[in-house]
């Protein structure tokens, strides 16, 4: 509980108060306010929690009623003057213990409310509802309450942020999370990938540049070399040396997500800003279509004319996001009380997305480009076919005003960088499009934080398929709050 420092001692002081009426016994009895914990494994725990988080300081005032002498009771607890760092402010405890915190400004109150693992549920109160509606959407938690609490309707989603879980249960996004696209079934098997190191021997048997140029990473806007130094092969269609990029790991990962934290300001921006942003990446990338053609035609062995049709796909899809950007909105729900729920789409904030190997380009940018127009930052993984088209790309971003760290680009074995991504508890939701057992792969590092994962499970989308983009994309690629407004006296 945050509480402004004007009003902490009277606050607490009625709380006191309040507390001491409390009934705890018997939770069959109906006239009981509070029951009994719910196993001694659990009473132990609190009685653990409370001990340890006493130690780092706090002011402690307990119910002193008599508790039943048998069943699992602990009394009413109220824990003031708890430092934000502490334990006991970190920690769910589950069980009736309330811990109390001081805040002077109301951009104090939703720092300190967001420094937690946890999101799933928040409650404002104020005498001023601008306030209340100005702090509401910036806190991080799936539910907030405006001068309520504990509403539920089923038109309304509820679910939780970070550590507290992904998905909805009611309204329509929780629906969408029973559903699955029917186009998906149509896709077909993704095949297994493979990666050539390179060689003397390799390296001779192609007509090699006579610059010796290995593309690099791209992170937080920047070429950036590989920690390790170390180089991948391409190679074209008929399996000569297109050229080398780098072998990008764990470390280069670390730093892509890091990058992407610090360009938290894109998630700031409003739709259209962003819109304007992508418009202008579709025009650049339309006046080198010819280079990128080309580009795609000898690394996979498509004739001009495919090659021309994927990067047109691109174009066009570029596009179409853009348009997107400032039109996917949210909805108004009417419970049954006096007053609205109001279900935002939010961003996840940083996203990772494995690419496929089929149409390197438009693939690629078809899983990044929902993500970045809903306002996330994304560390994307290319295929080793689209590693040199990558280097191209990278290009049109730093002349296409795309801030740096909104697209981070790491190159290397895709199943080594997939697993790191999904690992990285700094990450909130994945993308992966790919073999089976590297979709399988994903989902088992991701639990660690609990982030959002989708995956092809092992299969290939057909990219230029119309159902490959759109609003089904870009409600993946968020995650709805639902503010509770109650009106009227």
């Amino acid at each position: 509980m945050l509480v402004q420092e004007r009003v902490a001692n009277r606050l607490l002081e009625k709380l006191r108060d309040r507390m001491k009426k409390l009934r705890v016994g018997d939770p069959l009895d109906k006239g009981m306010d509070m029951g009994a914990i719910i196993a001694p494994v659990q009473l132990k725990r609190i009685q653990n929690l409370l001990e340890q988080g006493l130690e780092e300081g706090g002011d402690v005032w307990q119910w002193e009623g008599a508790l039943p002498k048998s069943g699992c009771f602990f009394p009413p607890t109220l824990i003031s003057n708890v430092d934000p760092a502490s334990m006991l402010a970190q920690t769910e405890i589950f069980g009736p213990v309330l811990v109390s915190s001081t805040f002077r400004t109301h951009d104090e109150a939703v720092a300190l409310a967001n420094n937690t693992a946890y999101g799933l549920a928040a409650s404002v109160w104020s005498e001023n509802i601008n306030l209340a509606l100005d702090v509401a959407p910036r806190l991080k938690a799936g539910v907030v309450w405006i001068n309520c609490t504990n509403q539920f309707d089923a038109s309304s989603g509820f679910g939780g942020y970070r550590e507290s879980g992904f998905g909805r249960e009611g309204g329509h996004e929780g629906m969408f999370e029973y559903l699955k696209p029917r186009w998906e079934s149509s896709w077909e098997k993704h095949p297994q990938r493979f990666v050539y190191q390179s060689s003397p021997a390799l390296m001779e048997s192609s007509d090699s540049p006579m610059i010796d140029r290995t593309p690099k990473l791209y992170i937080g806007g920047k070429q950036t070399r590989p920690d390790s130094g170390y180089s991948i092969t391409v190679l074209d269609a008929h399996k000569k040396v297109a050229g080398e990029v780098g072998h990008g790991n764990r470390k280069d990962i670390r730093n892509a997500v890091e990058a992407a934290h610090k360009a938290s300001a894109w998630s700031s921006l409003n739709g259209h800003s962003r819109a304007q942003v992508l418009y202008f990446l579709a025009e650049n990338l339309e006046t080198r279509s010819e280079e990128f053609k080309n580009r795609i035609s000898v690394l996979t062995g498509d004739p001009a004319e495919k090659a021309k049709r994927q990067v047109e796909a691109s174009i066009r899809r570029i596009f179409s996001y853009a348009a997107w950007a400032d039109k996917y909105e949210g909805r108004v729900h009417q419970p049954p009380i006096r007053g609205l729920a109001l279900a935002i789409p939010e961003p996840f904030g940083v996203m990772g997305v494995v690419a496929s190997d089929d149409q390197p380009l438009l693939g690629l940018l078809s899983m990044i480009l929902p993500c970045i127009a809903s306002g996330n930052r994304v560390v994307a993984v290319p295929s080793l076919k689209a590693a040199l088209i990558v280097a191209d790309f990278y290009q049109l971003l730093d002349t296409s005003d795309v801030p740096g760290g909104v697209i981070n680009l790491v190159t290397g074995v895709p199943s080594e960088l997939a697993t790191v991504l999904a690992a990285h508890d700094d990450v909130a939701a994945i993308w992966a499009v790919g073999p089976v057992d590297e979709c399988e792969q994903i989902k088992k590092e991701s639990a660690g934080n609990l982030k959002s994962v989708w995956t092809s499970d092992g299969k290939s989308p057909d990219w230029y398929d119309s159902q490959a983009e759109g609003s089904s994309w870009l409600e993946r690629a968020t995650q709805v709050k639902n503010i509770w407004v109650p009106y009227g006296e």
